[in-house]
């Protein structure tokens, strides 16, 4: 899995017996293939990619995804592909690697793309022997969805998301040309986090002197193996960003 990753991904890999191997992605937070050849032992059973990402919101390229889904396939790894946020995309579409690796484990849902959080719909697609022994596995524990949060999945898939991805975009453009002259920044090409460097200091010294300031952002350590950086989520108002940005610069 690639650092920075999202906060339950290590925790999981650990509840069914797995042992997480971290590719550093910093500090642009693009994929290195080599690092990933590198990172690759006879025990690998699977590759983590998560584009848009979170917390950096940065989209793989579709040349970055290609390649690692042809390392996949060559080394009959399994990848797993979280497109959970891959209805905000801002400057170009996402790429999926099932595009070009038909063993590709894709999960997806509803509670991004159509603000259903507290629903839990999602869904998978990939090898039918995989989904096979995930759907046994469903079975014997939560059995299905709520069948109308199913419904409501099924209108959702006919309900265009294109304002909201806009409105995200312009609110994306606010905070990174708000911040960009004052911190070290990737700009998000999608989702709707930003992951600057902290001007001075730890990431996590830095959060508490945001916090102090009455504005809350989240340690990068908690998604990372470095403690330099901080997550900025900005599905806010457009007053509460501007504060924001206001503050921030003020702490740099």
């Amino acid at each position: 899995m690639f650092d920075p990753y999202f906060v339950m991904y290590p925790a999981l890999t650990k509840l069914v017996g797995g042992i997480p191997v971290i590719v550093d992605t910093y500090p642009d937070f693009r994929i290195d293939l080599n690092k990933v050849v590198a990172a690759i032992t006879p025990k690998t059973k699977l590759i983590l990619l998560n584009s848009p990402g979170n917390p950096t919101g940065v989209v793989a390229s579709p040349a970055e995804v290609r390649a690692l889904a042809a390392l996949a396939a060559e080394r009959n790894v399994t990848l797993v592909s979280d497109e959970i946020y891959s209805s905000f995309a801002f400057d170009e579409p996402v790429t999926s690697p099932a595009a070009f690796n038909d063993r590709t484990l894709v999960i997806d849902g509803f509670s991004k793309s159509h603000g259903m959080t507290g629903w839990r719909l999602g869904y998978i697609h990939g090898p039918s022997e995989i989904i096979e022994a995930m759907t046994k596995l469903q079975q014997y524990t939560f059995v299905c969805a709520p069948q109308p949060v199913q419904w409501a999945g099924t209108v959702a898939m006919d309900y265009s998301t294109a304002d909201f991805c806009a409105n995200y975009r312009r609110k994306r453009d606010l905070i990174y040309h708000g911040l960009a002259d004052k911190y070290e920044v990737a700009k998000p090409g999608g989702a709707f986090y930003i992951f600057p460097k902290a001007p001075r200091g730890t990431g996590n010294e830095f959060v508490t002197r945001a916090i102090e300031n009455n504005v809350l952002v989240i340690p990068g350590s908690i998604f990372s193996q470095r403690d330099t950086h901080f997550r900025i989520a900005y599905a806010a108002s457009d007053a509460m960003i501007e504060r924001g940005i206001e503050v921030l610069r003020k702490l740099a």
